[in-house]
């Protein structure tokens, strides 16, 4: 069996070292690939990289949810909107329409990501 992760117990790493972007099909890198990365650059069985990056995930969602700021050193900050309800025209038929209040995820990119995508340039 593997080991099991808390929140507390990731660490993320971003080094800047593209080596592992081998495994990136068509330009993009879903969770799959991050999984199989994640693997085969820490001699990590499938089954444990999936564990981690889930947990990282589910860490992330309930630190959100909680109304906490995720901050990741290198990448950015994630934090959570909140947006009232409000009255809306639906623009086809001109209907009076109730707009839900609703909690939206916000990313806001860190300097050296910044700056590591503009010296590609």
């Amino acid at each position: 069996m593997f080991r099991q992760y808390t929140c507390k117990q990731i660490n993320v790493c971003l080094s800047g070292n593209s080596a592992g972007c081998d495994n990136i099909v068509g330009g993009l890198m879903n969770k799959s690939e991050l999984i199989k990365t994640l693997a085969e650059e820490n001699a990590l069985s499938a089954e444990e990289a999936t564990t981690i990056v889930n947990t990282f995930f589910d860490c992330m969602k309930q630190e959100l949810l909680a109304g906490n700021r995720v901050e990741i050193r290198g990448l950015g900050s994630f934090k959570l909107k909140v947006y009232q309800g409000y009255s809306g025209r639906n623009p086809k038929t001109g209907e009076m329409v109730s707009v839900s209040p609703k909690k939206l995820p916000f990313f806001r990119a860190g300097k050296d990501l910044k700056d590591y995508l503009n010296q590609a340039s």
